[in-house]
């Protein structure tokens, strides 16, 4: 399927890889889907158009999408039905629906990109504003753990959840600051990072998009709430149900891919000196081996599409199997107040 769109026509804020996600789910019209990041509601507006007897339960953490998605709610009726939660928690988020089982679900992680665009929320250097970085209502704020984490675990988060090879740098220039005063606004943190870490001319990403990554994951917990979204998600499709993901960074990719692999039982084997290894029957099929990226149109069109990652499977008629947290690392267990 091709997705075209006029740059000049597009609305503010676009739906990433649309045609692909559709080509993915395949949805059928009197189907039951799941948008478990339901965000501006485009990828959800795309499924509700597929069929006019089409239902799509869309659950998003944050509460100004919720309220936002009013308007849409009131276009498609009970056809759509919002959901304030987060989707690690689909089961039981649409159980009071009597909703047991379902044929698609879509996972579109990461942050939206209404959350850069409202400074107020603090996820954006770009847009000063108080250093929040919340996706929900609850949790600590990004402020506290710059202010209060212990140097040697900031720094692991920097690593880690941020891949910043200058961690180190970046953690004694916060350090040097708090000192001195709280540091509570985003502006103040991008030049503090920036200084630490240098600018390179004609450098186009910001010397401080890994700090404020790591931040906003351990913040919300992002990756544990995938990690267990996906596990979610193979519980609740029916055989033959399909599971979309787009991801935008690496760490959310390689826990995707590493599920997959594991489900789809292309996961390599042990050595023969290992221990011998449980083999259960594979419960998705890969429908998309290597992912699929978006095309060159669609990137001029909506630069947020560059880094994006799509990857797709079908759900086979075997037990869902156990989740182990622990299988995906470190990445899934750091999160701060507001992770799962």
């Amino acid at each position: 399927m091709t997705y075209r769109v006029d740059p000049e026509a597009a609305p503010r804020h676009l739906s990433v890889m649309p045609g692909e996600v559709l080509a993915a789910l395949a949805p059928r019209n009197g189907g039951v889907y799941v948008d478990g990041t339901f965000g501006a509601g485009g990828h959800a507006r795309l499924l509700l158009d597929s069929g006019p007897a089409t239902t799509v339960f869309a659950i998003d953490r944050d509460p100004r999408a919720i309220a936002d998605g009013m308007a849409l709610q009131s276009a498609y009726g009970d056809r759509l039905v919002l959901i304030e939660g987060r989707y690690a928690d689909m089961i039981d988020l649409l159980a009071p629906a009597g909703i047991a089982s379902v044929d698609g679900i879509l996972l579109d992680v990461g942050v939206s990109s209404m959350q850069l665009d409202q400074g107020e929320r603090g996820f954006s250097f770009t847009h000063d504003g108080p250093l929040d970085m919340r996706m929900g209502a609850g949790g600590i704020k990004a402020a506290d753990v710059v202010n209060t984490l212990d140097e040697a675990e900031l720094k692991r988060l920097l690593r880690v959840l941020g891949e910043e090879k200058r961690a180190h740098a970046v953690v004694r220039a916060i350090a040097a600051a708090r000192a001195r005063a709280p540091i509570t606004r985003t502006a103040a943190l991008a030049e503090i990072v920036e200084k630490a870490v240098g600018r390179r001319p004609g450098e186009r990403i910001s010397p401080a998009t890994r700090t404020f990554q790591a931040l906003r994951i351990y913040v919300n917990g992002e990756l544990g709430e995938l990690a267990a979204g996906l596990g979610a998600a193979e519980r609740l499709l029916h055989p033959g149900g399909r599971l979309a993901v787009l991801t935008f960074h690496s760490l959310e990719d390689r826990i995707v891919k590493r599920f997959l692999k594991e489900r789809t039982g292309a996961m390599a084997r042990p050595s023969r000196h290992s221990p011998p290894v449980e083999r259960r029957p594979p419960t998705f099929v890969d429908l998309l081996p290597g992912g699929a990226t978006a095309g060159a149109i669609e990137i001029a069109a909506n630069p947020r599409a560059r880094s994006a990652r799509l990857r797709a499977a079908e759900r086979t008629a075997a037990p869902a199997q156990p989740l182990d947290l622990a299988g995906f690392g470190e990445v899934v267990q750091l999160a701060a107040g507001g992770g799962c």
